[in-house]
């Protein structure tokens, strides 16, 4: 079995992980919650995703390195 990142399975698992860090990513992010009467224009939401990649790097980075040193 491959383990090569366009492998059905390799994106199934870092679909997985990226769920799994999803909780931690979104406090990180630090990003408010919407009014539930008003709609992000497509600026806000691509501000926000970019917030959330830049967070979910930080997640990941900091759950390996926990795993590898314990702290």
């Amino acid at each position: 079995m491959s383990t090569d990142a366009t492998t059905p399975e390799a994106r199934q698992m870092r679909m997985k992980e990226f769920m799994q860090l999803l909780p931690l990513t979104i406090e990180l992010a630090g990003l408010p919650t919407c009014d539930p009467n008003r709609s992000f224009t497509t600026d806000q939401m691509e501000a926000r995703a970019t917030s959330l990649r830049s967070a979910y790097k930080v997640a990941r980075a900091l759950i390996r390195e926990i795993g590898e040193t314990g702290q």
